[in-house]
């Protein structure tokens, strides 16, 4: 099919009829199946595991961003305190080494989303959101974190008719809140498919997800902070006045532990049915000429998102062998029967092709480009789309998951939360209904499997009828298991 052709494509189930089939074959061959961002000579040497037992004052467990904000944050609060975190595999290899590295400032997956659960506090929830990203900001540029951090915001980018309307109304609420119509968001980044864009020029910030995960990891050591890898927690129960954590090679025995496995098996039983594993998938071009940079325009190098349910995310990631890439993800998300999560999930051929081709209808100017990773991993998915809290233990145990894909930024504040939790001393976050309040659990099997499938398929019909939502959509808003973003 040539450029022009391509070019044609309205809609990316056109793109997916139209876009050849060789075309994506070719340009999918030989990817690593693998992420692009693990795959740096800067990453660390491994730390060793746990051998033998220890005790603590505050024991972490998980060494993606939930843990590691929890870990360094309580040595800045309290620089006397042991901290020993725990890490089952490599610091930062799962949910944090594996995004697309948009680093948001909702803390509710999104305004609508906020108001739709919390309508009293939404207001807060933002301004806090925005004080949680500045502080992001200032801790890497503190401890002089080579993460790439760009403070570019989003353009959401309407690809349908309806879509445009949705951007106008949100247009102007804010100074830094910009609707752009055909021709101004042609001119942000050339695409066949933008009919309109919103520009978020503060709400967000890109950068290199994990050299921030190993970013936070260097700081946790300067201050003192003990970290072991390979280090899985297998149980977690009460000694006396205090918890003890077991692993396979020692045990350590804790004033208080902070949970921040996420995605994974809760340690407190209590909490698994709030948490479903959705597989999410991305892909990475080659570096682009010049000539190619110039075809596409996105000078600004906003993050890109597009309006639909089943929605892509993209953006330019700098090479750190130098060049520029494009990250673009997103559109299927996965859920297994069982909430079952395994490595072989991570590699989906059927959903890289689709990527591809809506790749290709989005930069049809691209066609020649090859891509040279491929990957996906499990997204902590609860049913109002936004992290949840809990203790256990009598208060010497805190948790939080169900980032549901916000947690590059959002998991900073709940670590601030779990901290706040464990301290035992009511704070403004823990006076929050987001903090008080639990989401609905989600059902056992077979009920979950098919209503994810039931939901899936509602979103899929409300995508091609101009977003209107139907009655299954409509009575899961009703009982809280409704998601706007």
């Amino acid at each position: 099919m040539s450029t022009a052709g391509r070019a044609n494509c309205t809609t990316y189930e056109q793109a997916e009829r139209l876009v050849p089939r060789a075309q994506t074959a070719a340009a999918l061959a030989g990817a690593s199946a693998g992420p692009f961002w693990l795959d740096d000579p800067a990453r660390p040497e491994p730390l060793p595991p746990l051998a033998g037992n220890a005790r603590t004052d505050l024991a972490v467990v998980g060494g993606g961003y939930s843990g590691l904000w929890t870990a360094l944050m309580a040595k800045e609060r309290d620089p006397g305190r042991r901290v020993v975190l725990l890490e089952g595999r490599r610091i930062g290899w799962a949910a944090s080494g594996r995004n697309g590295g948009f680093c948001e400032a909702s803390l509710t997956h999104g305004d609508a989303n906020g108001e739709k659960h919390l309508p009293q506090e939404a207001a807060r929830l933002r301004g806090l959101g925005r004080e949680n990203l500045q502080q992001i900001a200032d801790t890497v540029a503190r401890y002089g974190i080579d993460c790439g951090f760009e403070w570019t915001g989003t353009l959401s980018v309407a690809t349908a008719d309806h879509h445009v309307g949705w951007l106008k109304e949100e247009g102007g609420a804010g100074p830094d809140v910009v609707f752009l119509d055909r021709e101004a968001v042609h001119k942000e980044v050339a695409s066949p498919l933008f009919r309109a864009g919103l520009w978020d020029r503060k709400g967000t910030a890109m950068l290199n997800p994990a050299r921030l995960a190993w970013g936070l990891q260097r700081a946790c050591l300067e201050t003192g902070v003990e970290i072991f890898e390979h280090t899985p927690v297998r149980s977690l129960r009460r000694a006396g006045n205090a918890v003890e954590l077991a692993t396979d090679h020692g045990t350590v025995t804790a004033s208080q532990a902070a949970l921040g496995t996420n995605v994974f098996p809760s340690l407190l039983k209590r909490t698994r049915l709030h948490i479903v594993p959705v597989y999410d998938y991305a892909l990475m071009t080659e570096p682009l000429s010049d000539a190619q940079l110039r075809a596409i325009g996105w000078q600004n190098r906003q993050g890109l998102a597009d309006l639909d349910n089943r929605f892509h995310y993209y953006r330019l990631a700098t090479d750190p062998a130098g060049g520029t890439r494009i990250l673009f993800g997103g559109y299927d998300a996965v859920y297994r029967f069982g909430r079952t999560m395994k490595p072989e999930y991570e590699h989906r051929p059927e959903t890289f092709r689709r990527l591809a081709a809506h790749f290709f209808a989005t930069f049809p100017q691209l066609g020649d480009v090859k891509f040279s990773h491929q990957w996906g991993g499990a997204i902590d998915t609860c049913s109002r789309f936004f992290p949840f809290f809990s203790t256990a233990q009598s208060g010497r145990v805190a948790f939080a998951a169900g980032y549901t894909g916000l947690g590059v930024g959002a998991t900073r504040f709940g670590a601030n939360v779990m901290l706040d939790l464990l301290g035992g001393t009511p704070t403004e976050r823990t006076e929050l209904a987001m903090v008080r309040r639990k989401p609905l659990p989600f059902p056992p099997e077979p009920l979950a499997w098919l209503g994810v499938k039931a939901t899936t398929a509602a979103l899929v019909r409300a995508d091609q009828n101009q977003g209107r939502r139907g009655l299954w959509l409509k009575a899961m808003d009703a009982i809280g298991m409704g998601f706007d973003s």
